[in-house]
């Protein structure tokens, strides 16, 4: 069994080049490919090279389920946001006296690898139109828009000017569109002094680390050293969450109606899982590379949730399952995790992205994504208006399904949680090859070796165990194809079209290095073994493959809030409450867990995520607990010693959890 190749250095060169220059090396567009300088001289400046690179923002295109789930998102909020909601409609990046800040550029940055993923030319016209807004609005001085023509009096948080650089570059990666190119470089030049002026204050100071996206890209494409130079400029004024993680204090969760802090914010944490490793890149240190690991460990110990993900509902908040973990936490770990994959070629950082992105992320939007929740809960037995609210900061409508429930931020932000979990799902390797880092219906279309390769992966993965791909190229072509084989697939097996199987070791990349000619076809086989986990009190989950199981009531939904701005049918909010019963215990045999759980295949449905589309259904036995009610408005603390329960018993059907938007994840264990 072979893994991904070791980091190694490539060197770029210093060069001051004039912004005619900058966009004449945009025109090209499509990223660096392994070791290729953007200019050369004697003097060089260095980045060290990641273990993968993403593809081109294009090049992956979604197919099957997750094309019917991208739709879907298209026809729902996203593709329709920027008509209607003021703080993007009306919003001074686009030349209006809306907010002027985060929101648009949020909105932005999924929906342009949406519109890519998708293939959508509409979709592709309205992010070029507002993308040109930006560049036709930005200054002679390099600053764009709505930032302050005398930052002395009114300071202006730089975070807001990170993300929309972040987000054109991701544009002009698409498009190669040489005046967005130039429009970055412009302002990364006044974010240079910019900084010798006012260090990073607020939120730019805890996302220090989304600003080496765009110098990266910059860079990679000029050789200007200064790019460096700020680079290590964010590094130095950021917050260094290295020493916070060291210290004690981060153990505890935030107290519920506790005290807001930078620090424990949860989706600066989220963000923060990248920030070390894409800080590597320029300074080598392998501790830098490894500390995500370290920061993960003690998020999992002591916020950890069976999703994948931490609470923070706005702060670290404990391993309840009844404590909440915000939308943008959840879209900014998947972007953190498809980095963390990239950079550093460990495979176990993709299986905690398919964790997250099939359980977490569509658990927290309506099937038709018109609607979703600021906070989502492992136990969440009702989403109503509730005055009596555990949340450590957030107010009484975190859990709502709506526009903008508790706060808008989560509008703007939760576009780019598909898209580029689409976008990174292939990526290119050192020795010029292709890597399966994670895996959905998907199509890929690449320049290998010099020469043009399709590959399509066919596939009702994750609901399936099966799945299938054709390798296309002209001629001949001999390069390297590696295949993700998760952790838990033991007796996973890859065969050939020749009918040749062979067995393959689980938490590797696969290596299979051959000569491709035509269309050449592959079956990859992950067992998925059910498995019962002791979570928070002793409680169990049950987990198969990347997926995690819930119990779901049925579901009533009521339209509140008609009264508030913008809260038209589609776009209105809901709450959501059981009309069967939810308080049930199980009843199995942890140590023989496929005798206490029966799976289920049906047909992925049209909304892959709604509760009457799961792909695959689980049946378990259990008994009501009659004394397992509500509290503060929602279910009860799981008890932590077994129950016993004279109520009969019953066989409960269990669906995914990012199907059930009611849901008992974490049960209490049940004597007889």
């Amino acid at each position: 069994m072979n893994t991904a190749s070791l980091p190694r250095r490539t060197f770029l060169a210093r060069l001051s080049v004039s912004t005619a220059a900058v966009a004449a090396l945009g025109r090209s567009g499509g990223g660096v490919a392994y070791g290729q300088r953007a200019h050369r001289s004697d003097n060089t400046r260095r980045l060290y090279e990641p273990a993968f690179r993403p593809l081109p923002l294009g090049s992956v295109t979604a197919e099957g389920w997750l094309r019917r789930q991208l739709r879907q998102q298209a026809e729902g909020l996203s593709g329709h946001l920027d008509e209607f909601w003021p703080d993007v409609h009306d919003s001074r990046w686009f030349g209006g006296d809306a907010e002027g800040w985060e929101r648009a550029p949020y909105w932005l940055d999924g929906v342009i690898p949406l519109a890519w993923v998708l293939e959508d030319a509409p979709l592709k016209a309205k992010v070029k139109r507002r993308v040109d807004q930006i560049v036709a609005g930005q200054r002679p001085d390099g600053w764009y828009a709505p930032y302050p023509q005398d930052t002395n009096s009114r300071p202006y948080d730089l975070w807001a000017i990170l993300l929309v650089n972040k987000a054109l570059v991701q544009y002009h990666e698409a498009t190669g569109d040489p005046a967005v190119l130039a429009a970055v470089h412009r302002n990364l030049r006044a974010l240079l002094a910019a900084l010798e002026r006012r260090p990073l204050f607020n939120w730019g100071r805890f996302r220090w680390f989304e600003g080496l996206i765009p110098v990266y890209h910059v860079f990679e494409r000029t050789g200007e050293s200064w790019l460096l130079d700020l680079a290590q400029r964010l590094l130095e004024q950021g917050f260094d969450y290295r020493a916070f993680y060291r210290e004690p204090d981060i153990v505890s969760p935030t107290p519920r109606r506790g005290r807001w802090t930078w620090e424990k914010h949860v989706v600066n944490t989220s963000m923060a899982l990248k920030a070390y490793a894409l800080a590597w890149r320029l300074t080598g240190h392998a501790a830098d590379r490894d500390f995500a690991g370290e920061m993960l460990a003690v998020l999992d110990r002591y916020h950890g949730q069976v999703h994948g993900l931490f609470t923070g509902d706005e702060c670290l908040a404990g391993r309840s399952p009844t404590q909440g973990t915000e939308l943008c936490a959840v879209v900014e770990a998947l972007y953190s995790l498809e980095w963390l994959t990239a950079i550093t070629g460990d495979p176990a950082w993709a299986d905690r992205l398919e964790r997250v992105a099939f359980n977490a992320l569509p658990a927290t939007f309506a099937p038709d994504m018109w609607s979703h929740q600021y906070d989502q809960q492992v136990n969440q037995v009702q989403c109503t208006i509730n005055p009596e609210h555990m949340w450590s900061t957030n107010g009484p409508e975190a859990n709502l399904f709506g526009l903008e429930p508790n706060y808008g931020c989560c509008t703007a932000n939760m576009h780019q949680g598909w898209p580029k979990f689409a976008a990174h799902l292939w990526l290119r390797s050192p020795d010029d090859g292709l890597v399966a880092a994670a895996y959905a219906p998907s199509s890929v279309r690449a320049i290998v070796r010099g020469r043009p390769v399709h590959v399509v992966l066919e596939t009702d993965y994750p609901f399936r165990e099966t799945l299938r791909f054709t390798v296309t190229v002209d001629g001949r072509l001999r390069f390297p194809l590696r295949l993700r084989v998760p952790a838990w697939a033991r007796g996973a097996t890859l065969r050939s079209g020749s009918g040749r199987t062979i067995a393959l070791e689980p938490g590797t990349f696969h290596r299979l290095e051959r000569v491709w000619s035509g269309a050449s076809e592959l079956e990859l086989r992950l067992p998925m073994p059910a498995r019962f986990t002791r979570r928070y009190n002793q409680a169990l989950a049950l987990e198969r493959g990347p997926l995690v199981f819930a119990l779901n009531p049925r579901e009533t939904w009521t339209r509140v809030n008609a009264d508030k701005p913008h809260r038209e049918l589609p776009h209105a909010d809901f709450e959501v409450r059981p009309a069967s019963p939810w308080n049930y215990g199980l009843l199995v045999d942890e140590a023989q867990p496929e005798t206490s759980a029966r799976f289920e295949e049906r047909p992925v449905g049209e909304r892959p995520f709604a509760p009457e589309g799961a792909g695959v259904v689980a049946h378990v036995r259990g008994r009501r607990l009659p004394d397992w009610k509500l509290a503060h408005g929602w279910a009860d603390e799981v008890p932590p010693q077994p129950q016993t329960s004279r109520e009969p018993l019953e066989d409960l059907t269990l669906i995914p959890y990012g199907c059930a938007k009611l849901r008992v994840t974490e049960f209490p264990r049940l004597t007889a």
